[in-house]
């Protein structure tokens, strides 16, 4: 076994070390989510600190790790009787991110059960990780499901497995942490809310604090043992105080002054349910027991509001984790001054139970300065440039700064025609682990999900020539079927916005935006990958290539600057360049290209025959599309739904886009998908 890097010789990163020591103190608290770029010694802090956790003892000969004390009713391997048990270091066991879900729940022995009757169960991760550490690096990359799986036995404290009608249930306390990087998608914000603390970490701008990191981990991997060795004395004066701490915990006294705080500060923040409340409680508790104290003061709660409440302000999915330490403070002094009898009354003029200041400004810091209708009025054409500014020389055809997007709303429904076989999502139609039963096949690997009624039936002829004497049925490997499912796939959604002068005018420019962030929110719970590709001026870009991190591509919207001339086939080019690509790295995911556009093309040599051949050079590729028709007036010229036909996809307005709509979207795309 490889001799892990010290806890006490990682150098910056104090929150994170504070949290993961705060876990260690008081499991109760509910794990740590490490939020942070790559290379900032996540993995390396979370492995480190296993070696500082005090020793356990274990039932002998127990795959459960049950503990001698209070060994488990339920455990599978008892019922234990009450010899003495052994000690053994923490686990850490660590959950990869293609785990099954048999490897993470366990599996049942399917021949044994249906031939003996007999509950051979197969432990899995969560068993290993009873008592200690379940670590899950790029835990934002986790399937829903594993995710849901996980989350509920670390909320309940033990694994249920139901399958084929047997029942097994174990013990799984552990300390959950995750780590991510936030540039490869985030995790839904009821997912965030099931771990108890959130740290973000970042590599240090300061030159003497990067010296210092090179210099210790250089000296580590030339020297790892005796690296370790001369930073044992801190190792174990931390592991003592790790223990002094435990001892402490249960004689702290949180009051009813504190309690008060913690209360004000969540509901001044806003944060949804009573979880918050819960953890902060449990986290100044722990902070106190780690300070050497009996009782809870103001200070604790302000670290533990820190540390519990950034990941919970989350309300939209493209807002980012944060939290205000001005109003915190405010909250905290109000709440102070309301249990001595101070004056309750909230300023009217001031920002009081977490509702934002009213004043008379636009809320967007006093920016824009435009009227109601932004701009005047709505007429399209390259010479409009929107309210205040001046047109740009050659009809308008100069860049134009960013607006702001528009209200986003529920969309209709797109999705990929046929059956895929992609990454498990909530879009389109596929075959997937799980879902509802379609039929049944011969299992290729391990089998996963068994077919009973198809596995009996394939064994029954073969009963008399096996010599069947006893009531078990005697089944063989060649018996066995695996369940077909069908349910919902993630699928690549790339998104091609005409970015050009057209698009320009103001309110039109922020309803496309509001648009195209609409569609946006709906990849994000849908599961799905993004791209984004603009075409002004003379060419195409991609502005994103397809990434999981929906948030980054509602940032590249909200700062795209318009202006210039049409270039749709540019656009239409790059955009089957990005997925030819994108086939080639995963060609299990289908592809839904989402063309926003008023249909025009203009620059070069008959631009509008290059942008049909461009449209046909995508449906001749079978690849689904859906054209969002901007144009607007009440002359409307129909060049997007001419596009539309060239892609052999469908079109669809702005308005009919919404979910309220009376419009059949999905019917369109899916006879659309079919006809083609």
């Amino acid at each position: 076994m490889s001799t892990p890097y010290p806890f006490t010789a990682l150098v910056g990163q104090d929150d994170l070390r504070l949290a993961l020591l705060l876990n260690a103190v008081s499991p109760q608290v509910g794990g740590v989510l490490v939020r942070g770029e790559k290379g900032t010694a996540k993995s390396t802090a979370v492995r480190a600190l296993t070696v500082l956790l005090p020793e356990i003892d274990v039932v002998s000969g127990c795959r459960f790790s049950c503990d001698p004390a209070r060994p488990d009713p339920s455990c599978p391997d008892g019922p234990h009787d009450s010899r003495p048990g052994t000690s053994r270091p923490a686990a850490l066991v660590e959950l990869p991110v293609g785990a099954s879900e048999d490897r993470l729940i366990g599996a049942l022995d399917i021949e044994r059960a249906l031939a003996e009757g007999v509950k051979s169960f197969e432990p899995g991760l969560l068993a290993s990780a009873n008592r200690g550490i379940l670590y899950v690096d790029e835990v934002n990359l986790l399937h829903d499901h594993l995710v849901d799986l996980l989350l509920d036995a670390a909320a309940m404290g033990a694994s249920h497995v139901e399958r084929e009608g047997v029942s097994v249930q174990h013990a799984a306390r552990f300390l959950l942490v995750g780590t991510m990087n936030p540039e490869e998608g985030e995790l839904r914000p009821q997912l965030l809310d099931r771990f108890g603390l959130t740290v973000e970490v970042a590599a240090s701008r300061e030159t003497d604090l990067r010296v210092e990191v090179v210099r210790r981990r250089l000296a580590y991997d030339d020297d790892p043992a005796g690296f370790a060795a001369r930073w044992a004395a801190e190792e174990a004066e931390l592991r003592e105080r790790i223990v002094a701490a435990r001892a402490l915990l249960p004689r702290v006294v949180l009051g009813d002054g504190v309690l008060r705080q913690i209360a004000a500060t969540c509901a001044a923040f806003e944060v949804d349910g009573m979880r918050a409340d819960i953890v902060m409680a449990r986290t100044a508790t722990a902070l106190a027991a780690w300070a050497g104290r009996e009782e809870v003061v103001e200070d604790d709660v302000r670290q533990a509001a820190l540390l519990a409440l950034p990941h919970r302000r989350r309300r939209n999915p493209f807002d980012a984790p944060g939290l205000d330490e001005d109003k915190l403070d405010e909250a905290l002094q109000d709440a102070a001054d309301g249990e001595d009898g101070g004056d309750d009354d909230p300023d009217p003029d001031g920002p009081g139970g977490g509702v934002p200041p009213q004043g008379g400004g636009p809320d967007d810091g006093g920016t824009d300065t435009d009227g109601p209708d932004d701009g005047g009025t709505d007429a399209p054409g390259p010479e409009r440039t929107g309210s205040g500014d001046a047109p740009a020389p050659g009809g308008g055809a100069g860049e134009q700064q960013p607006v702001r997007a528009g209200e986003p709303f529920r969309t209709k429904m797109l999705s990929v025609p046929g059956l895929g076989e992609g990454a498990a999502g909530r879009r389109s139609r596929a075959r997937t682990e799980h879902g509802r039963t379609t039929g049944s096949r011969r299992p290729e690997g391990a089998l996963t999900k068994l077919h009973l009624a198809a596995t009996v039936q394939a064994a029954a002829p073969h009963q008399r020539a096996r010599g069947r004497s006893g009531r078990g049925l005697v089944v063989r490997r060649d018996d066995l079927r695996q369940a077909t499912r069908e349910g919902r796939e993630g699928n690549l959604v790339l998104f091609v916005v005409d970015a050009s002068g057209s698009m320009a005018a103001r309110k039109r420019m922020s309803a496309v935006k509001g648009a195209v962030m609409s569609l946006l929110l709906d990849a994000y719970q849908r599961r799905d990958k993004v791209g984004l590709v603009t075409f002004r001026g003379k060419d195409a870009e991609v502005v994103l290539p397809p990434t999981s991190s929906v948030d980054a591509a509602a940032a590249r919207l909200e700062s795209l600057p318009t202006g210039g001339r049409t270039p749709l086939a540019a656009g239409l080019l790059k955009a089957h360049d990005v997925l030819r690509v994108e086939r080639l790295r995963d060609p299990s995911r289908r592809a839904l290209l989402v063309v926003v556009t008023d249909g025009r093309a203009t620059g070069g040599v008959d631009p509008v025959a290059l942008a049909a051949r461009a449209g046909r050079l995508h449906a001749s590729e079978g690849t689904a599309s859906v054209v969002v028709d901007c144009e607007s007036g009440i002359v409307r010229l129909g060049l997007a739904a001419q596009l539309a036909r060239d892609l052999g996809g469908s079109a669809v307005t702005l308005d009919e886009l919404r979910a309220d709509s009376i419009a059949g979207l999905v019917k369109d795309i899916t006879a659309a998908g079919r006809a083609a």
